[in-house]
């Protein structure tokens, strides 16, 4: 596969920090550049490497998943920043799956930053920037079309079931799993993970420190976010 070939093309999608080519009508190229944004792209950088470090890591947990009978979009990781993956029709939907409460779940409910939750949060959240990604209940989305209801139950389902596998992932290397967000894709008659899980998609805590190794080290101006990507990249053996 030539890239460079690939990548003359118009992206049939450009994100806030993934480019998606076309290779065929059955697969995709994604490329994670080193853009980082926050707060609806509001806050914005460029970080050197950080493409490298989240093509590498969302690889590696897609794998993860596959390894546990989760199905994802993922084929195949291209160095440095690649990803062969299946094309699939993404539902507007971010799924977040919170096991401890941080950030908007304490500025909007009377949780406490670092309160262990009884019980997993699955929070849908509509993926628009125009509305400002809103959250989401079983009837706004059936009403906006967005999905079926039997579609919103196995979603629910795929994302306890990927909490389950990261939270083991993350344990085994003494990272605490705070929170993530995914996103699934239609694909022939399945539905699938999609998109990426990175840090940029999740917040990770050291357990010992406690000490943050995500995106919110950007968010709050808390020193170099790319060191703590490669702290997570490194407890993973992955450099």
């Amino acid at each position: 596969m030539n890239i460079e070939e690939i990548k003359a093309k118009k992206p049939i999608y450009s994100g806030k920090a993934k480019s998606i080519y076309e290779v065929d009508e059955d697969k995709v190229l994604i490329e994670f550049r080193d853009d980082i944004t926050a707060g609806d792209g509001a806050k914005k950088d460029v970080k050197e490497g950080k493409g490298y470090l989240n093509a590498l890591i969302s690889s590696y947990l897609f794998k993860k998943l596959e390894e546990n009978g989760i199905e994802t979009h993922f084929l195949e990781y291209i160095e440095p920043n690649y990803m062969l993956a299946k094309k699939v029709e993404i539902i507007p939907i971010e799924v977040i799956v919170r096991n401890i409460a941080a950030g908007s779940l304490c500025r909007r409910y009377p949780f406490k930053e670092g309160e262990r939750l009884k019980r997993p949060i699955v929070q849908f959240d509509y993926k628009n920037d125009e509305y400002h990604d809103p959250m989401l209940n079983e009837d706004i989305a059936i009403n906006l079309g967005l999905a079926t209801e039997e579609e919103l139950k196995k979603m629910r389902e795929i994302a306890l079931k990927v909490n389950e596998v990261l939270k083991k992932v993350f344990d085994e290397v003494g990272i605490e799993l705070v929170d993530f967000k995914i996103e699934i894709g239609r694909y022939k008659d399945r539905l699938v993970v999609a998109d990426e899980i990175s840090p940029d998609t999740m917040r990770l805590w050291d357990k010992s420190s406690g000490d943050i190794l995500d995106k919110d080290v950007f968010r709050k101006d808390l020193g170099d976010v790319i060191s703590k990507y490669r702290e997570v990249a490194k407890r993973l053996k992955l450099i």
